[in-house]
């Protein structure tokens, strides 16, 4: 299926629910990139052992789309000096959850608990910051997407999705601060900074 080998079938077919999807991306490496950029295919990630967010998203949402559910992700959209980040959605009992590969102590899974994909995305907003300043970054977040419109192709790629990034990335989005209360946003404290950056991986371990 898909072109996957058996071997990655099984590893894949076993993420059977959102919690083993999310503890299997918690616990590969975070991807630090040390011989350059990359947006790995989930075969690749499977092969290094490790990913960065949109890998992770990637990988997950094979997952899903193999245990029967829908590999729909959303894409949180930030200001200039940060970065976007994808969250794989489910649903249960008609309630939204989300799974996220980081490596920071915040942007993480979230369970079940959301009326719309409005309400998760918008959980993500007071903890999405500048560790260097504090200033919140988090501008929207797009429509659901998935997965199954780019094809099949790409879940074995031996190369760098970057033009299914891209098309990720540029999607239209929905503004989250109403206008005139971007004066009101106040920037995370210093507490909250430190939490922020505190991570699952350090860049100087091997296996990153």
């Amino acid at each position: 299926m898909f072109e996957l080998t058996s071997k990655e079938l099984s590893i894949l077919k076993r993420l059977n629910t959102p919690n083993k999807i999310q503890d299997f991306l918690d616990s590969l490496p975070i991807n630090y990139e040390k011989s350059g950029e990359t947006c790995m295919s989930p075969r690749r990630v499977l092969r290094e052992q490790k990913a960065h967010c949109i890998e992770g998203a990637f990988l997950a949402g094979v997952a899903m789309m193999l245990n029967g559910e829908e590999s729909l992700i959303l894409n949180l959209k930030v200001g200039r000096g940060d970065y976007d980040h994808i969250v794989v959605l489910f649903k249960r009992n008609g309630y939204w959850g989300g799974i996220s590969k980081t490596n920071h102590a915040v942007l993480r899974f979230r369970d079940p608990i959301y009326k719309t994909t409005r309400e998760l995305a918008l959980s993500y907003f007071h903890e999405y910051f500048l560790n260097t300043s504090g200033k919140k970054t988090l501008l929207g977040y797009s429509r659901p997407i998935n997965l199954k419109r780019f094809g099949t192709k790409w879940i074995t790629s031996e190369k760098d999705l970057w033009i299914i990034a891209e098309k990720i990335f540029d999607m239209p989005y929905t503004r989250f601060v109403p206008k005139g209360n971007e004066r009101f946003i106040r920037r995370a404290s210093i507490l909250e900074r430190k939490a922020g950056a505190l991570t699952d991986w350090k860049k100087k371990d091997k296996r990153t």
